[in-house]
């Protein structure tokens, strides 16, 4: 059976803008209600600019007003499974928590973690 999270983080990376890297990435957020929130890479000529799947996809359900967040999927086409960069797993610990995290490919193969696993001590509000 089929992983509706992977499924649309595999979808949706195709849509991608990865002029300069090639490098296309897709990820999709299960929010508490069940809902999927999409988002692709975006790429610029000044990298800086450039902003990932996962924040993307993150922004998107934040927007639409999605709050509680179940499951994050970052699909690429890569033999080792692709994590969320640092600044991702900083976006994602503030707006997700220790959330459930999926890697995937397009060859099939995934591992599932925990956020914590990937940001073992994470900056958050607790230290301000």
């Amino acid at each position: 059976m089929s992983d509706p999270l992977i499924a649309a983080a595999r979808a949706v990376r195709e849509n991608a803008h990865a002029p300069f890297s090639g490098f296309q990435v897709g990820a999709a957020v299960e929010d508490s209600s069940g809902r999927i929130h999409t988002g692709c890479n975006v790429e610029n000529a000044t990298f800086g600019l450039t902003i990932c799947a996962e924040r993307v996809a993150i922004f998107k359900a934040v927007s639409e007003g999605a709050r509680g967040f179940k499951r994050v999927a970052v699909v690429a086409a890569t033999d080792r499974l692709t994590p969320p960069c640092g600044a991702c797993r900083q976006i994602l610990w503030e707006l997700c928590g220790d959330v459930e995290i999926v890697l995937a490919n397009l060859d099939g193969k995934s591992e599932t973690m925990r956020l914590a696993a990937l940001f073992p001590r994470p900056f958050d509000a607790s230290l301000l």
